[in-house]
């Protein structure tokens, strides 16, 4: 009975620090580039649990978070802003705070943490036009945007891009 119950203590303790190890992403600042303002990477967000924090914001709302994604476009002008996945079809619109940095133009496709604030916006006809512009839309493209459209946005005081 001795040898059994020592048995599973043990069993039970590899399961537990198993389950730990698994669960503790570390975050190692020498795998990324930084962008912006240093920041501690403290509790990041996946997409999927950034995606349910965007639903519970009504307009005005703001939140400060991380989160880490992959980045699905970047401005092709200059890297003044990207779109990172959601869950789904979502994405994130990401500018850069006081537009006082920028990220690599070929970025698209990176895995990144970015830090900053949280918001739902209406972004315009006009803006929406020019940002498709700046993505590398055709003209075809850009004629389509016809009505305003409500943003996943985010705007970042410093972005880790995975090397």
């Amino acid at each position: 009975m001795k040898k059994i119950s020592i048995l599973l203590i043990a069993l039970l303790l590899m399961g537990v620090t198993g389950f730990a190890q698994s669960k503790g992403k570390s975050f190692n600042a020498k795998d990324y580039a930084l962008f912006g303002e240093k920041f501690k990477v403290t509790k990041i967000l996946t997409k999927d649990q950034m995606l349910k924090k965007y639903k519970n914001l009504k307009s005005g709302d703001t939140i400060v978070v991380q989160f880490e994604s992959n980045i699905k476009s970047v401005c092709k002008k200059k890297g003044c802003w990207m779109k990172m996945e959601l869950a789904g079809d979502d994405d994130s619109f990401v500018k850069f705070k006081d537009y006082s940095f920028f990220v690599p133009l070929n970025a698209d496709n990176s895995r990144a943490i970015v830090n900053g604030k949280a918001f739902v916006d209406v972004v315009s006809v006009d803006e929406l036009r020019h940002y498709a512009k700046d993505g590398g839309k055709s003209s075809a493209e850009i004629a389509k945007i016809t009505k305003p459209e409500i943003t996943y946005s985010f705007t970042a005081d410093g972005v880790y891009i995975k090397k």
